[in-house]
């Protein structure tokens, strides 16, 4: 807005309908919009308004005249902008419960939550909870991987974006990633909620999806994943999984020339040695690989 009569025109909604449509193509309607928010919540004091003339007549025969000051509208208007963020931060700061832990590329962290529930994030993962009502209710959010041991209590539900695993008290691995979708019960009994159905897991039982479609797979007797021992492990994944896998513990970009990326891949690599890794990959699938700079190009072997 451009002066304090505009202002004063659309808080009192006294624009025309060209005027409305100008205003929500400047950068002051949010601005506004907040101020009036906040007005409106400020209730005017009740006044008898005879008695308050009587005074005003009084006051006004006996008082000396006093310097008039213009209304310095434009600095009314940034300190109300300024108030706008302050009581928007204190919201946050005091209502706002939520914890967050994060990784990034090639590194872990180990999460001790209100209950003594522990949780080990891997790499490029991201957990989330409200404390405030983690005693009520034991509820967080997962975007990536992590391995949880719950203690013993009131349920206990882990969200994301395909679907909702759902425990009392024990041990299994989560894994949310572009396209992909697998929980394991190491321990205990997991309820796993995808489109709306549930599904038990015992200890030693995977509950995997792939590109929107539930998977088979064979029953394992780990007793925790293997990227906890600083390896990812595969059964029958498609390439672009493993692909993105060693992308998120080495902090590389892999490009491929040629390569069908749907095919499956078994075996494992490990997180301390890119070279053995990338071979690791490649090898058994007979593909070749290129190292520019943090770039790794996959083509198939005999392939110049």
């Amino acid at each position: 807005m451009k002066n304090e009569k505009e202002i004063l025109k659309w808080l009192n909604n006294e624009l025309s309908s060209q005027e409305i449509e100008d205003l929500k193509q400047s950068e002051d309607l949010q601005t506004l919009e907040k101020i009036a928010h906040y007005a409106s919540q400020l209730e005017a004091p009740k006044v008898d308004a005879h008695a308050a003339l009587e005074a005003f007549k009084t006051r006004n025969h006996s008082k000396k005249k006093t310097k008039v000051r213009t209304l310095n509208f434009k600095t009314f208007y940034k300190v109300a902008a300024i108030l706008v963020v302050m009581l928007t931060s204190a919201y946050f700061l005091f209502f706002n419960n939520i914890t967050s832990f994060e990784t990034q590329i090639a590194q872990t962290k180990t999460v001790t939550l209100p209950d003594n529930s522990e949780v080990i994030l891997n790499s490029a993962s991201k957990l989330s909870f409200n404390e405030k009502k983690w005693a009520d209710k034991r509820a967080l959010t997962l975007e990536g991987e992590a391995f949880f041991k719950v203690q013993k209590g009131q349920t206990f539900s882990v969200n994301t974006t395909a679907g909702v695993v759902t425990v009392l008290g024990t041990q299994f691995n989560v894994k949310e990633r572009k396209n992909y979708f697998e929980v394991n019960c190491y321990e205990g009994l997991v309820s796993v909620t995808y489109n709306n159905e549930t599904i038990k897991l015992p200890p030693g039982k995977t509950f995997r999806v792939i590109n929107g479609i539930i998977e088979n797979v064979e029953d394992f007797n780990a007793q925790n994943p293997s990227w906890m021992q600083q390896e990812s492990s595969f059964n029958k994944i498609p390439l672009n999984q493993v692909i993105a896998e060693l992308e998120r513990q080495y902090d590389i970009k892999i490009k491929v020339e040629g390569v069908d990326t749907s095919k499956l891949f078994t075996g494992s690599f490990t997180h301390t040695n890119k070279e053995i890794a990338l071979q690791a990959v490649t090898i058994p699938l007979k593909l070749s690989y290129k190292i520019q700079g943090k770039t790794i190009i996959f083509y198939n072997y005999g392939v110049k």
